[in-house]
């Protein structure tokens, strides 16, 4: 039986990599996005590419209605999902007490409340049909404290590693993708300043996936791709948290 992924942020970066992997593993794919053009774009080269049967669904993730109309697409018993890979993502330039409120509203909409919300529908429907396997795309963020972006990416490893153990009796594996800084589209649209990172530290968006999905495949619920980065988050979490929190001053 040809298996079925649904990618939520699917139409660049990370997202554009998972849809492209999954399609060329032969996995009939649920492209979620927020722009109906660049889906339909996306859903055409990938079934020239791949051959694979590629539905599209145009919500906005940081709105209730968004999330239901992705959640639908998980539940949906005529085209069950096996795979959820939990993308979307945005950041915000500033730091946290300098932003407008609600766009820090919508970010946590986003980052937090989206994903939970897709886990609940993946969890309910994946457990009543033998399982299946869930993604959450977090950050290497996740452990040091640099504000808003950081805590929420911590919040998604936690409930993440939760999950992986708790749902194990009903075969759903649950893993936190933590990556570093990956050469996406991801930080032009925050207006982040990133001309200061160093050229080892970038990333590229298809080893990132190829390492998530390695791990998913060895049920590891916690992928942190290539060694540089497995060793800044290990001395993130092994250092006192009072020099960590020093380093990581300038984030927000």
């Amino acid at each position: 039986m040809t298996r079925r992924a649904l990618v939520t942020g699917a139409t660049s970066g990370i997202g554009r990599a998972f849809a492209d992997e999954l399609a060329r593993r032969g996995h009939d794919l649920v492209i979620v996005a927020r722009t109906t053009d660049r889906l339909e774009a996306v859903a055409a080269e990938i079934r020239t590419a791949s051959g694979v049967e590629v539905d599209v669904v145009t919500a906005d993730l940081s709105t209730d209605a968004g999330m239901q109309l992705a959640a639908n697409a998980l539940t949906d018993s005529t085209s069950p999902v096996d795979l959820l890979v939990n993308n979307a993502g945005a950041s915000l330039a500033g730091w946290f007490g300098t932003t407008d409120i609600a766009d820090e509203d919508r970010q946590l909409d986003l980052l937090v409340r989206a994903p939970m919300h897709l886990m609940d529908a993946a969890i309910k429907s994946m457990a009543g049909r033998g399982g299946g396997q869930i993604i959450n795309v977090a950050s290497v963020a996740a452990f040091t404290p640099r504000g808003v972006y950081s805590a929420h990416k911590a919040w998604l490893v936690n409930l993440s590693r939760w999950a992986d153990v708790h749902y194990d009796d009903v075969n759903i594996s649950v893993q936190a993708l933590c990556p570093g800084f990956v050469r996406t589209e991801f930080h032009q649209r925050g207006e982040m300043d990133v001309s200061g990172v160093p050229r080892w530290m970038w990333l590229k968006a298809d080893k990132v996936v190829a390492a998530s999905l390695a791990d998913l495949a060895r049920d590891k619920p916690l992928s942190v791709p290539s060694l540089r980065y497995k060793v800044l988050a290990s001395l993130a979490r092994h250092l006192p948290a009072s020099f960590v929190t020093r380093m990581a001053k300038r984030g927000r």
